[in-house]
């Protein structure tokens, strides 16, 4: 098959996981640079050109990774391939969900999804009563732009709360306010979902004087056995989003998992190296099952 890795950067991990494990399989494999795409929007067949002239042609399956700074071009593009009729393993639609936490948030809870207790609002005005909706302090403070942990605060008292609020409301950023999982005690787990199925998970550790589980900001991952419980909203997160691969953060709570956030474009470094498991193999795996149903 012809399969195309849409991403940004052909260095990262990831990306050459992917290549690599196509190749292995006797694919070909091609690195696409998002920004160096670009299409004839009026074109009767629809084409997507690479800096230079090219046309780059028809791909049996594309896999994006679409970072969200480039979430807008990115979809445009996975939307012209999609009209060429190539399989994507994450369509443009559920991606724009992923990347929109409030949506995300709005979805899951539209289905029974667990999530911790959140709040949003437009004006500073509401800032006490957002503190009082998700239980009062301490609470997690987050940018809706924000990825990989940044742009997360954790506001111990309610004073440290309407202060961090209302400035970020004031620089006119939007946030969600949620309830802190004490219990959690710096950790949460990444579920990796390909197809309806969970085929990892690992446990992420907060460093030392950190609250923030992420990988990037200096957590640590550990192999982990998950529960039913655990397993089975995983699934559903994806599936109600719409995403066929995704990692799925979850809390552990008193009163079972919460949903923290579902990842269209995980990484696969920390969960490879914490479970030894072939995440970027099986993800082709799945292309070459769809593809084959597809032609019977």
């Amino acid at each position: 098959m012809r399969i195309a890795v849409l991403a940004t950067n052909p260095d990262l991990y990831s990306n050459k996981r992917l290549m690599e494990a196509g190749e292995q399989r006797g694919h070909e494999m091609h690195f696409i640079s998002i920004s160096n795409c670009y299409m004839d929007i009026t074109a009767r067949k629809p084409i997507i050109h690479y800096r230079g002239g090219e046309d780059l042609g028809k791909f049996d399956a594309v896999i994006p990774r679409v970072r969200p700074s480039l979430s807008f071009y990115g979809n445009a593009v996975l939307r012209q391939f999609e009209m060429q009729k190539s399989y994507l393993l994450n369509g443009p639609i559920a991606i724009g969900r992923a990347q929109d936490k409030l949506r995300t948030m709005q979805l899951l809870c539209s289905h029974d999804i667990e999530i911790p207790r959140t709040a949003f609002a437009n004006s500073p005005l509401d800032t006490q009563n957002m503190i009082k909706t998700v239980g009062g302090a301490p609470v997690v403070i987050k940018l809706l732009e924000g990825t990989q942990g940044k742009g997360v605060v954790l506001a111990e008292t309610a004073k440290a709360a309407e202060s961090v609020i209302n400035a970020f409301k004031s620089l006119k950023a939007n946030i969600l306010v949620q309830e802190f999982i004490k219990e959690s005690a710096g950790t949460d787990l990444r579920c990796f979902v390909v197809g309806n199925k969970v085929v990892a998970a690992m446990e992420r550790r907060a460093a030392e004087g950190e609250f923030r589980a992420n990988i990037h900001l200096g957590g640590s991952g550990h192999k982990v056995k998950i529960t039913p419980a655990e397993r089975a909203i995983s699934v559903a997160a994806a599936k109600v989003v719409g995403l066929k691969v995704c990692g799925v953060d979850i809390i552990r709570s008193n009163s079972g998992p919460k949903v923290l956030e579902v990842n269209a474009s995980p990484g696969l470094e920390g969960v490879e190296g914490a479970t030894g498991k072939d995440i970027a193999g099986m993800m082709i795996e799945h292309i070459e099952q769809h593809i084959a149903n597809r032609k019977k």
